[in-house]
């Protein structure tokens, strides 16, 4: 395992991932309810928003082995390795996420009983429709009512670009909030998570 931290988090393609599986603890940074539409065989659920408190079972995770971190294009993956490494935990970005792993056709798991009915959109494509659907409410109810509500276009635009620059979203922190994205029938507890990444 490798005494430093790289500047940049260390990363594998999804055929690389997928035929050194059996080796990696995969950690699954997804919502609930994104983790259960279906995820990398054996990954576990740590969301994003709930990583500060994984980070001493990470920790242990990362003496026995290299950690894997999946999401489901590699950009919250990518935040999630940034911030363990501040912490001195090493761990692999999966590129591609989860989409790229089944557009390869590897197979995701569901949890037990198959897959809920109906599942939340993948984050990025939420977030898409969050802030297209503000920037037109924005223009349209400056062109309507006043202009001044174009502002709330610009605003949008320049948590984009913010987004962007700083490889962060908050609009993706809020939305993980929200109930559909955090309880679905399906959700592991994230205590009993912590206690499977402490002890292996």
């Amino acid at each position: 395992m490798p005494t430093s931290i790289p500047a940049s988090p260390a990363f594998l393609d999804v055929d690389q991932a997928h035929a050194r599986l059996a080796e990696l603890i995969v950690v699954d940074v997804r919502t609930p309810g994104e983790h259960a539409g279906g995820h990398v065989p054996g990954a576990l659920n740590v969301p994003l928003d709930r990583l500060d408190k994984a980070v001493p079972a990470l920790k242990d995770a990362a003496a026995r082995g290299e950690l894997l971190i999946v999401c489901q294009s590699g950009n919250r993956s990518r935040t999630a390795c940034d911030r363990l490494a501040a912490h001195g935990i090493p761990a692999i970005n999966l590129n591609g996420g989860t989409t790229d792993w089944a557009a390869r056709g590897h197979a995701l798991d569901h949890p037990a009983g198959g897959a809920p009915a109906r599942t939340p959109w993948a984050m990025d494509r939420q977030v898409r429709l969050t802030a297209g659907t503000l920037v037109l409410l924005g223009l349209l109810l400056g062109l309507l009512i006043h202009p001044a509500f174009q502002l709330l276009s610009a605003a949008i635009a320049g948590g984009l670009v913010f987004s962007a620059l700083t490889n962060t979203c908050g609009m993706a922190a809020m939305l993980a909030k929200l109930p559909y994205n955090r309880t679905t029938s399906c959700a592991v507890d994230l205590d009993a998570t912590l206690s499977r990444l402490r002890q292996g």
